[in-house]
Parts: structure tokens; C-alpha cells; sequence
């Protein structure tokens, strides 16, 4: 067992100036976009005095990079290509994201008519087309099952992604179920 008094300890250091706090959110935003909760939340975890944590935001949102309604409509298209979820699902993601109620408000608005573009073709655009997708996605080319106890879990399934129970029904009724109207 290793003497505990040769563990290091961690020295308390000083605070980031302006400068380092830039370099720690810069550093932070490289990977993927953030949102303007996300990047203050990161910052004073480095130990960073409030006021420079207002002043690195507001500069990096001046320059354009902090974004919280570019952020959401990243967050719903990377749902929508990658794992596509329900509107409620995506609007509950993006709170836990600390995007400000009034850009879910925008975003909702946009996302509910969007504007395909010939690239986004793949895209679903509809909840029910997402719905489909998802469906589609998790049974793997395999067939609905038959059995109703087996339906009702595909369709908690969509449930759980936020799909809610009348597009549920509507999807698994495209699929090619009639007996979907026993599904939640």
C-alpha cells in the first residue's frame, strides 16, 4: 500500500486571467458547438471569477461563437440524421443543454415547417417520418412482430424517444400493423 503522504496534493492555483479563461473556452469549443450555459459551467470549473466568465461569453458570442439558437438547430439536425427523436424529446435535450426557453420557442417554430433542401433529402422532415425512421432503425429489416405484448414494446420503444402515442400508432400502423390502435 502506497504511503500516503507521497501522494501528490492538489495545489490550489491561481485563477485563470481573462486570457487563460479565453484559451480554456476556445479549447472547450473546439470539439463540437456549445451552448452559453455549457461554456460558463465549464469555466467555473477552472476555477474562473464571474466576472471574467461574463466578459470571455460575451466576447465569443460576439464573435459568433456561442450561439444558443445555432446550437439548437445543430442539436435537432444531428438528432434528425443520426438518432432522431420526437419534438419533446429534442426540446427536453436541448434544456438540459441550457438553451434559454425563448430559442426552444423559435426553434420548435422553425423545426414544425422546415425548408428541405436537395441534400437533406435523407433528412425526415415530419414527426411521423421520424417516428418511421426510428422504427424502421431499431427493427433492422426485421418484420413487426405479431404478438400484441411484443407491439406494445416497440411502441413504448418510440414512446421513450419522445414520439407521442398518435404518431406512435400511425407509424406502426404504416409499418404494416392494422392492430396498432392496442398500442400505447
Amino acid at each position: 500500500m502506497a504511503d500516503l503522504s507521497s501522494r501528490r496534493r492538489k495545489v490550489a492555483a491561481e485563477p485563470p486571467d481573462p486570457a487563460a479563461a479565453m484559451e480554456i473556452a476556445v479549447g472547450y469549443l473546439a470539439t463540437r458547438p456549445r451552448t452559453r450555459w455549457e461554456t460558463q459551467r465549464r469555466l467555473r470549473r477552472a476555477g474562473t471569477p464571474e466576472p471574467t466568465i461574463e466578459e470571455v461569453v460575451e466576447r465569443l458570442g460576439e464573435l459568433g461563437y456561442l450561439d444558443d439558437a445555432a446550437f439548437a438547430r445543430w442539436w435537432g439536425e444531428q438528432r434528425d440524421r443520426h438518432a432522431p427523436r420526437g419534438a419533446r424529446m429534442i426540446e427536453a435535450e436541448l434544456r438540459q443543454h441550457g438553451v434559454p426557453r425563448d430559442v426552444i420557442e423559435v426553434y420548435r417554430a422553425e423545426h414544425r415547417a422546415p425548408e428541405r433542401r436537395p441534400e437533406d433529402a435523407a433528412v425526415p422532415s415530419s414527426e411521423a417520418e421520424r417516428a418511421a425512421d426510428t422504427l424502421a432503425r431499431h427493427l433492422r429489416g426485421r418484420p413487426l412482430p405479431s404478438d400484441r405484448r411484443a407491439l406494445q414494446r416497440v411502441g413504448m420503444f418510440l414512446v421513450r424517444r419522445g414520439f407521442d402515442p398518435d404518431t406512435v400508432r400511425s407509424a406502426i400502423r404504416d409499418a404494416g400493423d392494422e392492430s396498432a390502435d392496442d398500442v400505447p
